[in-house]
């Protein structure tokens, strides 16, 4: 009984257990349909890239990895989150096709730049919308919802301005690498990796980590001890644009357009729920990384899922927002307290027996 104890009381168990219980759902319906019920697992190889239902899990969820990196941050620093991160995705891909396809160009057989620079500008514009949302929260104090409704609704309006109300079709061979293949590998699945790999080095070789935890548990107290605690916010908001910036250029990449009504649309409830998957309190203070990198796959193969079993596709945010609320209820201070004061009477009695 101790043992189940310290292993529910680990951070990541709860990530872990979430990706197990989709798996066995999905070893299930195959099952049922008939199916080799490993068939979830299986990777095959065709015409010298690897195919199957795992790496499209990896491969589709691969953006809302990259976004649960910024997001990650933005909560623990802030107690908030940014509910603009997948405008800023379409604004960033509207921002690079326009300037590869040229103004006003629909659709483009040549760039018109080095197809690095539009990447670039495109990530830049990313990072420009994190700064508009780490001034207004770290710096004039505005609620973080508040602050980031702004450019969730403000910023694809944009991105439509920007392309003159078109979709920008870029059919370049070269500006489909970044969804496309590297090697035998999805090219977004090896960006997301990067991006952990970097955003790991740097959390756990330098002191941002702690700092960013130090502000989130206590913002005054990490003042006072001689925190930047408004720096440390903004540079987390930067961050977070950063992030959606480049899972932006990979979605547009991915489809070879920019599509500013449907690019990055609903992915910020994607990405707090890998958060919450994760973990990670929502309130703010210490995180997990590789933890809301596990829920973000998490999500990805529950929405594989959920088409796999019939769920249509408007029906399955709904199922989404189901899980964020149960996750949500139990990670709330009450409900913790009332689990552990019972754990507590339990083991009392059993002392008493």
């Amino acid at each position: 009984m101790s043992n189940l104890k310290k292993l529910t009381s680990k951070r990541l168990f709860l990530p872990i257990f979430c990706m197990i219980l989709v798996m066995m759902v999905n070893i299930i319906f195959d099952l049922a349909s008939g199916n080799f019920p490993f068939s979830f697992f299986t990777i095959s190889t065709r015409n010298g890239v690897l195919y199957g239902r795992l790496i499209d899990v990896l491969n589709r969820g691969s953006e809302i990895a990259i976004l649960a990196i910024g997001m990650t941050l933005v909560v623990s620093a802030s107690a908030g989150t940014d509910i603009s991160v997948g405008s800023v995705m379409s604004l960033s891909a509207a921002f690079c096709c326009m300037l590869l396809a040229g103004f006003g160009v629909s659709s483009a057989t040549q760039l018109q730049m080095p197809l690095i620079v539009g990447v670039l500008a495109g990530i830049l514009m990313g990072c420009l919308c994190g700064v508009f949302n780490g001034a207004l929260v770290a710096y004039l104090n505005v609620q973080p919802m508040v602050a980031t409704l702004i450019l969730y609704s403000a910023a694809r309006a944009i991105g439509l301005l920007l392309c003159n109300n078109l979709i920008v079709y870029i059919r370049d061979d070269s500006f489909k690498f970044f969804g496309g293949f590297f090697g035998p590998v999805p090219t977004p699945i090896v960006i997301a990796v990067i991006c952990v790999a970097i955003m790991s080095v740097i959390l756990k070789k330098t002191a941002l980590g702690l700092y960013i935890q130090s502000v989130g548990i206590n913002k005054k107290a990490s003042r006072i001890a001689g925190l930047n605690s408004e720096r440390i916010i903004f540079l987390c908001y930067v961050i977070c644009g950063l992030c959606a910036g480049i899972a932006g250029i990979v979605n547009a990449s991915r489809i070879s357009s920019a599509d500013s009504n449907n690019i990055g649309l609903s992915y910020e409830l994607d990405a707090i729920l890998s958060v919450a998957l994760g973990g990670n309190s929502l309130g703010g203070g210490k995180f997990s990384l590789i933890g809301s990198i596990i829920g973000a796959y998490t999500i990805q193969a529950i929405t594989t899922t959920l088409f796999a079993i019939g769920v249509s596709t408007d029906q399955a945010p709904v199922y989404k927002a189901i899980i964020v609320i149960i996750i949500v209820a139990i990670q709330a201070p009450p409900v913790s307290a009332y689990l552990k004061q019972r754990a507590a009477k339990k083991a009392l009695a059993k002392g008493v027996n």
